[in-house]
């Protein structure tokens, strides 16, 4: 996903084989935690690249084969992107750019009176999979524990759903969503809550390692 030309090749060869490209899905990620002060240029970097230049890429190829016959290009982002998330201050800078960059080409798409191209976000909460494994003893990334951890495949449901209908952004689940928007809208008072979520995320990530059999 960082090489532009390889994300081009990837897409001619579907179009080669298929004769249209139909839906896009840019799901690439890659989560370090520990504030950005600490960590090494060339990490930062990386999650950067991966996380929003390779949605730029994606989404960028994708319209490309798209514009004429349309379709639909899914941006599989994460709740990082719809408010601060410490101990993660890169990932979230990266998911945040993924979702802006998302929405104002969607309005580009529409100004340009393209209308058969959809643009949607789905941003799920932490998800239980190899990301979030060697996370347990990691306090920088109590947030992702403090909600429910989601199934991969109540993820794949959230998208099934969205490529039926597409929405610009859609946060799985939607009530942490909102809980997401509101500490956005009003940074004081969402900074004011981290401790209690961090408190939360932390019980969490002992109990689920309590639970862990031993190595």
């Amino acid at each position: 996903m960082r090489d532009e030309a390889q994300v081009a090749r990837a897409r001619d060869r579907v179009v080669a084989e298929t004769g249209r490209l139909e839906v896009w899905i840019n799901n690439a990620g890659v989560l370090v935690t520990g504030p950005a002060w600490e960590q090494p240029p060339d990490v930062r970097r990386l999650m950067l690249e991966v996380n929003a230049l390779g949605t730029v890429n994606g989404t960028v190829a994708a319209i490309g084969a798209m514009r004429h016959t349309g379709g639909h290009i899914l941006n599989v982002v994460s709740l990082a992107g719809l408010t601060a998330v410490p101990g993660e201050a890169v990932y979230a800078a990266s998911k945040h750019a993924a979702i802006g960059f998302s929405l104002s080409t969607l309005a580009d798409l529409r100004l340009a009176g393209i209308r058969n191209v959809d643009i949607s976000c789905v941003c799920p909460d932490g998800i239980w999979t190899p990301m979030l494994h060697d996370k347990l003893d990691d306090p920088a990334s109590a947030l992702s524990f403090s909600g429910k951890l989601l199934r991969p495949e109540e993820v794949v449901a959230a998208v099934g759903k969205v490529l039926d209908r597409p929405r610009p952004v859609t946060a799985v689940p939607g009530w942490r969503g909102v809980q997401a928007r509101l500490a956005d809208a009003l940074p004081s008072l969402g900074l004011r809550g981290i401790p209690l979520a961090v408190a939360q995320g932390r019980r969490v990530q002992r109990r689920m390692l309590a639970k862990r059999p031993p190595a």
